[in-house]
């Protein structure tokens, strides 16, 4: 029976008990006490010190929709609570807790603040800086947010370093490339290259460990600072957490130092054409609301890198709904 006018309106005016639930769920380290065996609500309570009836109830929810599933009176592991384990090496739980960090979570109180203005909500409820001033100011949840990032890109690491021939370059920068987790992935897997990792000088400071004789470390500011001189420039999500006048700027960055031959390789979500429902267009109003971002079509990259002095040459589908669009000098 399709659903009525009142069952969406329902559906969706409650919905945000969905990502909520999963949220705490994460936090409280639910998935990593739930072996391989089916284990009781009851069980799984006395470990992570819940309540069994409310942790119950919570799992319910999740199981209902495909995260754990119900087994009698038990609950166990599908393919995607497994990415809640901290030990999973594609873990997902970082990310999670992520999203659910009340800083964050408070900005969406503030949502009309967006919809009125066209600017992050963020710029209202963390006025010290904002979304990245937040972040540099609590090194904690700032560490978590590097965690975060590493296990979002595990999954998209692997279908980059499938999809494109890095073995051609010499030196290959990584802009805004946080803990280096793909630039390290990378130069493991291609031996002839070098690379440079670029950010702000708090994230270099906490990731200086990383430094090699073939991986180098330059702190700095794209909207600022002169990027390193490379065969190649990589971004991966960089430009979805801007407007677009402020994307076209990081390009032109790249742009003034890149050599002749050089290729930029944007790895970015990128937005349907055709209108249907995706968690895509959820990830395009966070960036609005924390970040005055967007998620963009392939189009409206074709033509940031244009007005940038970039040529998109082709796009390649990598997976995670993760697509590298390699651009050349014009």
């Amino acid at each position: 029976m399709a659903e009525s006018p009142f069952d969406t309106l329902m559906q969706v005016s409650m919905g945000f008990t969905l990502p909520r639930t999963l949220h705490v769920i994460a936090e409280l380290g639910i998935a990593d006490a739930l072996d391989e065996r089916p284990r009781s609500a009851e069980a799984l309570a006395a470990a992570t010190g819940t309540d069994a009836e409310a942790l119950n109830r919570a799992l319910r929810l999740l199981a209902a929709h495909g995260i754990f599933e119900r087994r009698g009176g038990a609950y166990a592991h599908t393919p995607t609570s497994r990415l809640l384990r901290s030990d999973h090496p594609q873990s997902m739980r970082s990310f999670v807790r992520m999203q659910g960090i009340p800083a964050l979570w408070h900005i969406w109180e503030h949502l009309d603040h967006s919809l009125r203005t066209g600017r992050s909500a963020a710029e209202k409820t963390l006025p010290n800086g904002g979304f990245w001033g937040y972040f540099a100011d609590n090194p904690e949840h700032g560490g978590l947010f590097n965690d975060a990032m590493t296990g979002k890109t595990h999954g998209q690491a692997a279908g980059i370093l499938a999809a494109y021939k890095f073995s051609d370059f010499n030196t290959i920068a990584d802009i805004g490339g946080g803990n280096g987790h793909l630039l390290r992935a990378i130069l493991a897997a291609t031996p002839n290259l070098k690379g440079v990792l670029f950010d702000l000088p708090h994230v270099i400071e906490q990731n200086s460990a990383v430094r090699s004789d073939r991986l180098k470390l330059k702190a700095g500011n794209f909207f600022e600072d002169i990027l390193p001189i490379c065969d190649a420039y990589l971004m991966i999500q960089i430009l979805h957490d801007w407007s677009d006048h402020e994307a076209v700027t990081i390009l032109k960055a790249v742009r003034r130092s890149a050599p002749p031959h050089a290729k930029l390789l944007l790895a970015e979500w990128l937005l349907s054409e055709d209108g249907e429902p995706s968690w895509t267009l959820y990830a395009d109003l966070i960036m609005l609301g924390e970040l005055t971002g967007k998620e963009r079509s392939q189009i409206e990259y074709r033509e940031l890198l244009a007005e940038a002095g970039f040529r998109l040459d082709r796009v390649m589908d990598v997976g995670f709904n993760t697509f590298v669009l390699e651009s050349s000098v014009i």
